[in-house]
């Protein structure tokens, strides 16, 4: 194990999306199990502070404002001096960069920790990896939360005695399995679903399921007249409540009032004005959560409720939603080690569900078909194979 001295202030580095940032949870556990006594500060993108907010393992985050590169040269620069600054200020011992892009690195080194930890890999500009003072490669192939852990491990930095991933708490109790992803919810949140769902009709007994159809990708979303199926098969066949959600994006919202104008039992709407304190809220309080690879996907997974996913171009064993009981259960009886093995195709994590195509080209990670928008691979899949699969969860 590599042996760090004085380790006071940890910088942890995930300049990336919503979803991105929730799955270093356990990641960021990892370091504060190994330096119970460090205070733990998180860079992340403007906007994306939501996912982390409330986190007990984290002392301070610092939201990097990504649209200051949209103005002029002088206030850009202006703003990255100031940044520096902020981060020198911050007298950290270790950086942990766990995105793996140009500016990370440079943020990493331009902190004045003494260590500075990030990926081994090619990509970048010249001289990129001599900005780090411990580099290691992981096995890309795995699932996003076993990378971050794989890359702490090489590192030395883990739980208690253990040789490999994945792993938990050993030798004794663990209040929060290392594996764990945390999204924190305040209670005024939770009192204003409770309020605003027994105005429109919602009584307490009432089994909810948790639509959210929409990514900021359209290339990631289904077809809106099969959505809207869904929404009223849903309805009528359970007797459950539907509640739509989507983000303040103009694209996803003329997306999602249009699935909602096809739907024939409307359901109750979040559209554009919900917080993702509110989407937690709401997934929490929901029986199962049906959707899109997005960031509520996540979020659904993280408060424990069931999801069932739809994936297209992207690869579940990379994004896939993380069961965090899975070690616990043994993934159900499955026998699972390793979360999402498979390239594609349905498949079962736990509690959770991806449905996708079993194609050779999935998963392409492209932008639609031939550029279109369209993942031909999600238009495919049908409302009968949704609901024969939803309908498992409501057997249960």
């Amino acid at each position: 194990m590599t042996s760090f001295k004085d380790i006071r202030k940890i910088l942890v580095i995930k300049l990336r999306h919503i979803g991105d940032v929730l799955l270093t949870i356990p990641a960021i556990r990892a370091v504060k199990d190994t330096f119970p006594n460090a205070g733990i500060t998180v860079v992340v993108n403007s906007g994306t502070e939501a996912a982390i907010e409330g986190n007990p393992l984290i002392n301070e985050i610092f939201a990097l404002d990504r649209s200051i590169f949209k103005q002029s040269l002088f206030k850009r620069v202006g703003y990255e001096i100031s940044f520096v600054k902020k981060l020198r200020g911050g007298h950290f011992d270790m950086a942990i960069d766990l995105t793996g892009g140009d500016r990370p690195a440079l943020y990493s080194f331009l902190s004045g920790a003494r260590y500075r930890i990030g990926y081994d890999a090619t990509d970048g500009f010249a001289g990129k990896r001599f900005l780090y003072t411990r580099r290691f490669k992981v096995n890309r192939e795995n699932h996003t939360v076993i990378q971050n852990l794989e890359l702490l491990s090489k590192a030395g930095i883990g739980t208690g005695d253990h040789k490999g991933l994945p792993y938990d708490c050993r030798g004794g109790a663990c209040p929060r399995p290392t594996l764990t992803i945390d999204f924190y919810i305040p209670e005024e949140d939770e009192k204003w679903l409770s309020a605003d769902l027994k105005e429109k009709g919602v009584k307490r007994d009432d089994v909810i399921v948790h639509i959210h159809p929409t990514s900021r990708w359209l290339f990631k979303c289904w077809r809106d007249e099969a959505m809207a199926d869904v929404i009223d098969r849903i309805q009528e066949q359970y007797g459950a409540k539907v509640v739509v959600t989507c983000s303040p994006d103009k694209r996803e919202m003329d997306k999602a009032n249009r699935i909602i104008e096809l739907a024939e039992n409307k359901p109750i709407s979040f559209i554009g004005d919900i917080s993702l304190k509110k989407l937690g809220a709401i997934s929490k309080r929901a029986k199962l959560f049906f959707g899109v690879d997005s960031a509520p996907m996540h979020i659904a997974a993280a408060v424990n409720t069931p999801v069932v996913a739809l994936f297209g171009p992207s690869g579940a064993f990379h994004w896939g939603p993380w069961d965090n009981d899975y070690k616990r259960q043994g993934a159900r009886g499955k026998g699972q080690e390793e979360p999402y093995k498979k390239q594609n195709g349905v498949q079962t994590f736990g509690k959770h569900t991806v449905i996708q195509r079993e194609w050779d080209c999935i998963p392409c990670g492209e932008d639609g078909c031939y550029g279109s928008k369209i993942s031909d691979c999600l238009y495919d899949i049908s409302v009968d194979e949704i609901m024969d699969i939803i309908g498992m969860y409501f057997k249960n």
